[in-house]
């Protein structure tokens, strides 16, 4: 039997949580990569690392499914900082193949859209599979109209959130495991990425310094300390920013002793991204949240929130957070100044109508250029998930795109469970805080898209977990009731 027969004809089993030799794996293909990058092997680590990650990818899918979960939020958030060292350290790689690593690891997961699509009606998953159709329409576009590298690069983008969202989805059964996996993973994830994103913030590492002059992106800031827009661990402040606003959100409703302490970093590290709209995004979500909780969670969510404000205040307070806030606050209130809403408002103005009027679309690749002085692929940036929609699926595509997320947001604000509301309420309103800023940036792609789209999917393994278990509730009882007349008979 091949190798993709075993994995998609495996037999259901109870979901294994950990392994001393998954966990060897994980730390191995890590230590690969960071001291193979300050080594200066840069150009070994670059083939290297992508090939082990996805060799450790298959091996936890298979056996450790929470360890696959998990090591794939990981890949995603470390992977970029790897590369810098490998740039710093060694011959710089304008392309950036090492990126492909959390592409290649999330990938595996389409194993489990392989194995349940001949039931995926039964379970409820359409909308994922319409939203995955309509990405796989625009690829063939896109290769039709696009440069292939350009077309394949964007397919990756926009197909690896949707089919990492059914893969979650489609654990169901184990969603007890995944919810706590989810939990425990962002809370090490917001700790670590904050502090690095602190450090970064307050030192301007080299290795940092050295990328972001390579890039020339000014709107990130300067390569001085205390001159940055941070984005810690990741290649860009906007997916920091919307992993750091999932997880302050979750830190609101996980139990942990670390709960609090983590939220303070995570919150420093949040307002340093300069990130506005993902501040809009939060709000959004926490509206949400308050709205969706029982009066005693409210209560204990407004408690969290004060002694969280109260830790923080005289933090961000000090001169070297405060000048940069401050200015940045500032430009909310003067909107007339605001640069970058001013060119967003020139963007629509020239581009809606176009957009609008693409009925097939350009295809995956059209928002993609060859760069003719380097030869580099290059984002053609938008700052619009709308007109990213439009521009390449076109009418067609973003009919199956936007109504199969939109049916599984509504699908999930029409769950009445109760026993698990905290979590779920909480998964809802990650995905509407960045669905808020979908007319500012394409969050629906990339990093940004796998949170989107993973907390849409676990919300609706939520969903068939209780709904499933109340159909078996009530079936123990009836069978109960029926022995219990047969005994009196």
């Amino acid at each position: 039997m091949t190798l993709k027969s075993t994995i998609i004809h495996r037999t259901e089993a109870p979901v294994k949580a950990s392994s001393a030799f998954g966990w060897a794996a994980i730390f191995l293909v890590f230590f690969l990569g960071f001291a193979g990058g300050i080594a200066g092997q840069g150009n070994l680590i670059r083939l290297l690392f992508p090939a082990f990650s996805l060799v450790v990818a298959l091996y936890l899918y298979l056996e450790f499914s929470l360890l696959y979960a998990g090591f794939t939020w990981w890949i995603w958030c470390l992977t970029p900082l790897i590369r810098r060292l490998c740039d710093y350290y060694g011959t710089p790689d304008p392309n950036g193949i090492i990126l492909l690593t959390p592409y290649l690891v999330t990938f595996v997961s389409v194993f489990s859209l392989i194995k349940y699509l001949p039931k995926v009606h039964r379970m409820g998953g359409l909308p994922f599979i319409a939203a995955a159709l309509a990405v796989t329409y625009a690829f063939i576009i896109g290769l039709i109209q696009n440069p292939a590298i350009g077309a394949t690069r964007a397919f990756l983008d926009w197909i690896t959130p949707v089919i990492f969202a059914f893969y979650l989805f489609s654990n169901w059964s184990n969603y007890p495991d995944y919810r706590d996996n989810i939990q425990k993973t962002f809370l090490w994830l917001t700790l670590v990425t904050g502090v690095y994103g602190i450090f970064q913030y307050l030192t301007a590492p080299a290795w940092d310094g050295f990328w972001l002059e390579q890039t020339q992106i000014v709107t990130m800031g300067e390569p001085v300390p205390m001159g940055l827009r941070i984005w810690s661990t990741l290649h860009s402040p906007s997916p920091f920013a919307t992993m750091m606003m999932a997880g302050v959100l979750l830190l609101l409703v996980t139990p942990s002793k670390w709960s609090i302490p983590v939220a303070i970093v995570g919150y420093l590290a949040f307002l340093l991204t300069l990130v506005r709209s993902a501040w809009g995004g939060w709000f959004v979500g926490l509206l949400t949240l308050v709205a969706s909780l029982r009066p005693s969670f409210q209560i204990r969510l407004v408690l969290t929130g004060v002694l969280i404000a109260l830790l923080l205040v005289p933090i961000t307070s000090n001169q070297a957070f405060s000048d940069r806030l401050n200015e940045r606050f500032d430009s909310i209130v003067n909107i007339q100044q605001d640069h970058s809403l001013g060119a967003r408002q020139s963007t629509y103005d020239r581009d809606l109508n176009i957009a609008l009027s693409q009925f097939l679309g350009r295809g995956m690749g059209s928002t993609w250029a060859v760069n003719p002085m380097n030869g580099q692929l290059e984002k053609i940036v938008l700052d619009s998930g709308i007109l990213d929609s439009f521009f390449t699926l076109g009418w067609v595509g973003t009919i199956f795109y936007m109504g199969g997320l939109v049916t599984l947001l509504g699908k999930s604000f029409r769950d009445k469970d109760r026993q698990d509301q905290a979590f779920t309420a909480v998964s809802r309103s990650i995905s509407l805080g960045i669905v808020a800023q979908l007319g500012l940036s394409s969050l629906m792609i990339g990093f940004s898209g796998m949170i989107l789209w993973a907390f849409v999917g676990i919300s609706m393994a939520a969903q068939n977990y209780h709904t499933n278990a109340k159909r078996s509730l009530s079936r123990a009882a009836y069978l109960s009731e029926v022995d219990i007349a047969t005994i009196s008979r």
